[in-house]
């Protein structure tokens, strides 16, 4: 039987929401869950989810996760059979980001002249640029462009390849990213070309994978992933690095700072910065030895 899909869509106030999406990425069952979190309304303190099951048990799973949080109200709603990808783009504005401006072939007119230009459409890959979490990534790495450049760079979990492909176009000499995603690759590696950027991105199930070891080590590392991997990754992201090297990581509810921060100090990096979106989090960490 073919599975019917479905928008699940959570309201509550911001600390119950956040509670309940952070149960969501602490759920196994959920680990590549697609949902987003913001503040929809300012005044009341409402913040929302929206989540888009893709299998039955991933469905059902979230609703129970949800259930546990009696201070967020639940819909459930099931999607009609029409374009969703089309009618996303109608609805998705461009994105500045520092000198970063992301935008899909609907906006091609409205790129600024002196703008790092980044076109990525919704697709079947994360990171369009409109999530807190890539928006965060370029704020970052725009405020380091401003002191200093990296030679080197690895993007962990490229989805879309949105930020390896920043890198190719402010002047990285190698940009590779990798994702246990092989369609997520295929979508990355077309971006690039359609960006006229040089990034390669390889199918790999991890850091130690020959196809990403052999270009580093790496001045800087994008990681915009989840908080549990980011915590389990916190080693083979240190040595991935040169000493003195830069680790932007995302992927984490603010509530999940203490944790992925403790890690890596733990590893002898020093945090940085700190970038917060919406109810997501940016750390910048540097390599100390």
């Amino acid at each position: 039987m073919s599975y019917t899909p479905l928008q699940i869509v959570a309201h509550g106030a911001r600390a119950e929401t956040e509670a309940a999406a952070a149960a969501m990425d602490d759920d196994a069952l959920l680990e590549g869950a697609t949902y987003s979190i913001l503040e929809e309304d300012e005044d009341r303190g409402i913040w929302r989810i929206d989540a888009f099951p893709t299998t039955e048990v991933e469905a059902e799973r979230m609703q129970a996760v949800l259930a546990e949080h009696p201070g967020v109200k639940v819909k459930v709603s099931v999607l009609a059979d029409a374009d969703w990808l089309a009618m996303s783009l109608s609805g998705l504005p461009p994105v500045e980001a520092g000198r970063f401006f992301v935008y899909g072939a609907h906006d091609q007119g409205r790129v600024p002249p002196s703008a790092v230009a980044l076109k990525i459409d919704a697709g079947a890959a994360f990171g369009t640029g409109h999530h807190g979490t890539t928006v965060g990534c370029l704020i970052a790495y725009d405020d380091l462009l401003k002191r200093e450049r990296f030679e080197r760079v690895l993007d962990v979990g490229c989805g879309t390849g949105i930020l390896a492909i920043a890198a190719a176009k402010t002047g990285s000499r190698v940009a590779v990213g990798t994702d246990i995603d092989a369609p997520s690759v295929r979508i990355a590696n077309e971006n690039a070309k359609l960006n006229q950027a040089k990034a390669t991105f390889v199918h790999a199930s991890g850091l130690n994978d020959r196809k990403v070891r052999q270009h580093g080590p790496y001045d800087l590392v994008f990681a915009n992933i989840l908080a549990p991997p980011l915590v389990s990754l916190s080693q083979d992201i240190k040595m991935a690095l040169d000493i003195g090297g830069v680790a932007i990581l995302s992927g984490l509810l603010r509530t999940q700072e203490r944790r992925v921060t403790a890690a890596y100090l733990s590893r002898g990096f020093r945090l940085e910065r700190r970038i917060r979106r919406d109810a997501w989090s940016a750390l910048v960490l540097r390599r100390m030895g």
